[in-house]
């Protein structure tokens, strides 16, 4: 008996022994979409603009993370080279790891013994006096007639005896007792984010360099190790040695401060220290800050600490600076001078201390990647 042919709903089938099924006819595709068309573009144009803009906002509401994380990296490439210093005498990694880390906070809690409960005391004091500070400055011949003409001093004076006499002098300046605590808080918060990070980067730094060159092409892992490995190797350079320089600059200020009689030696030497750090700018604000303090107490003291800490600049700058930075940087000043004020104007102390090594990264991989592949081309 012969089959019919069944017209079935959603298609044809031959005969009943086939178990084929037929998908469901959905219509004729209509034509594709035309990119070329004004509403394509510009729809497309606004969806991207759309997400750049929320991905910046993100970043952006994220950004004092980023900077944790920046300067974590940053330390943990800079203890590197004395960790490897401790495995090249036979220490494991984890242990020469702790021993840095012991050396590390055994230094800086012996700095904040000695150094930063008498700065407290001093620059409390400094605050204390500071009405009478500016009245020795009255005194002086030249700033009086300056202050007649402009009225700097008087100003500057009601404004601070306005602020003793209320007693909110400090509390103000960080909106409140509310302030304060946040201030405090957040910067306990950070600090202990901080150390965890280094720490923690610090232990895993081969595997945490390892897994980054992997998402490299393995035809090109080998020179991106090599370049990236010795990027941070200068790094750790820099920040051993400019924290040496710091250091003495520190020392330079103490002897100083104590040389001259200066008011607040110890103050003056974490100032000269933070100034010290940040390369190039920093000593233009330190010098600034202690010529204004000598300046209290007399304007032959100024003269004689401006001019000493200017001859001070100069042998740092050509007989210390060269013979510690020898081996970590090799980059042109002009360059150290830009990296340095855009850093500061970005990210204010943390920026200008972190411009400079970043700065000599961005050259070296220019020597090696782009210049070679102009000169090819």
């Amino acid at each position: 008996m012969a089959l019919k042919k069944l017209k079935m709903p959603f298609g044809n089938r031959e005969s009943d022994s086939s178990h084929e099924v037929v998908p469901p006819f959905m219509g004729t595709p209509g034509a594709p979409v035309d990119r070329g068309h004004p509403f394509y573009f510009g729809f497309l144009a606004a969806s991207g603009a759309v997400i750049a803009i929320t991905v910046l906002k993100a970043f952006a509401s994220a950004s004092q993370v980023f900077v944790l994380i920046i300067i974590s990296l940053f330390l943990a490439a800079g203890l590197n080279p004395a960790v490897e210093f401790f495995r090249r005498r036979g220490l494991k990694r984890q242990w020469a790891v702790a021993t840095v880390v012991f050396i590390t906070l055994l230094v800086v809690g012996i700095f904040a013994a000695v150094i930063i409960p008498p700065a407290i005391t001093q620059v409390n004091n400094l605050v204390k006096t500071a009405p009478k500070i500016l009245q020795d400055l009255k005194s002086n011949t030249y700033i009086g007639n300056l202050n007649k003409h402009y009225g700097i001093i008087d100003s500057l004076q009601a404004k601070i005896n306005a602020s003793l006499h209320d007693g909110k002098y400090v509390i103000s300046a960080f909106g409140g007792v509310i302030g304060v605590g946040k201030a405090v808080l957040s910067g306990a918060i950070s600090a202990f984010t901080v150390l965890i990070l280094t720490l923690y980067f610090l232990a895993s730094f081969p595997t945490v360099t390892s897994v980054a060159y992997r998402f490299v092409p393995a035809s090109r892992r080998v020179r991106v190790s090599k370049i990236s490995d010795a990027i941070i190797l200068r790094i750790g350079a820099f920040v051993g040695g400019q924290a040496t320089v710091a250091f003495i600059a520190s020392i330079f200020g103490l002897i100083l401060a104590l040389s001259l009689g200066l008011p607040y030696p110890s103050a003056i030497a974490v100032l000269v220290f933070v100034c010290g750090a940040i390369p190039l700018i920093g000593h233009i604000l330190g010098i600034a800050l202690v010529t204004l303090i000598a300046l209290s107490k007399s304007p032959t003291d100024a003269v004689i600490t401006l001019l000493v800490y200017v001859v001070y600049i100069q042998i740092e700058n050509y007989l210390i600076m060269p013979r510690i930075m020898r081996k970590s940087l090799s980059i042109p000043g002009v360059v150290t001078i830009i990296a340095a004020l855009v850093g500061v104007s970005l990210l204010g102390i943390v920026g200008g201390i972190l411009a400079v090594p970043i700065a000599a990264a961005v050259l070296l991989i220019i020597d090696e990647v782009v210049f070679p592949k102009a000169d090819n081309s």
